[in-house]
């Protein structure tokens, strides 16, 4: 479905994305983790053809997204409150978003009903504009405009942030019932490792830009990824450790 093939992203001489290959195969639901500064969002920007590559590509669904915008129709994403159109109100928005995808107002009217507990009252119906919802709220309708049109590929940039502990749960339950359907691929990034393993059956790690760890979710896979934030964790205090102490009276100044 996807395949990643020497792609590179630098800015000056700094390299953000550094990933030799990489392969998602249609219907699975990727977990992208890492540090801030990892490159996910990177990553997901070159998915979403918004930044050109220093070298390599990536094919979608035989369509090489920097070349052709043929993968548009069947690729939707929120990465963040930038995708929203302030001055609309949501259902504004989503009835944009819905005439883009050819989408009636009645199919967008069905969606609303469908995921109105996800919503639980706090979005829709408000007459407001969507720059004067909290970003939670936000982040709800901007989850939702990325369903319209039942897409085969979902970018999810942490879609968990900014959401109360219901909606997270309730989010869960979408994530998890879209990942069911075969022709759905998800890829969601997200600093919080509990749910990202909840709802991924495959786990992707990177480190600077590169892929450190690889691999199709099981029991231990949380664990490992504990130990692995917890042993980076571990290393920048032994680094700060050793910092001479003038030099932290310095930095303090």
């Amino acid at each position: 479905m996807i395949q990643i093939n020497n792609l590179t992203k630098k800015y000056a001489d700094a390299t953000v994305l550094d990933i030799d290959q990489l392969q998602i195969q249609r219907g699975q639901s990727i977990g992208l983790v890492g540090n801030n500064g990892a490159g996910k969002t990177t990553l997901f920007s070159l998915l979403l053809d918004l930044i050109e590559p220093t070298t390599g590509h990536i094919i979608s669904n035989n369509v090489q997204v920097n070349q052709s915008e043929d993968w548009k129709p069947f690729t939707s994403a929120f990465v963040d409150e930038s995708f929203l159109i302030g001055y609309l109100t949501p259902e504004e928005y989503l009835y944009f978003i819905g005439e883009l995808r050819g989408q009636s107002r009645q199919a967008v009217d069905a969606l609303m009903d469908q995921y109105s507990d996800f919503f639980n009252g706090e979005a829709i119906g408000q007459k407001k504009y969507l720059r004067d919802l909290s970003k939670g709220n936000q982040k709800k309708v901007g989850i939702i405009a990325a369903l319209i049109g039942s897409p085969e590929v979902i970018i999810l940039d942490e879609p968990f942030a900014n959401l109360d502990p219901s909606t997270q749960i309730r989010l869960k339950g979408i994530i998890k019932e879209l990942s069911s359907d075969p022709r759905v691929t998800m890829l969601i990034s997200s600093h919080d490792l509990i749910h990202v393993t909840e709802v991924a059956d495959r786990v992707v790690l990177l480190e600077k830009g590169k892929v450190v760890m690889d691999k199709v979710k099981d029991a231990g896979t949380f664990a490992q990824l504990e130990q692995y934030f917890k042993g980076i964790s571990e290393l920048h205090v032994a680094d700060a450790a050793a910092v001479p102490p003038e030099i932290v009276n310095q930095e303090e100044e």
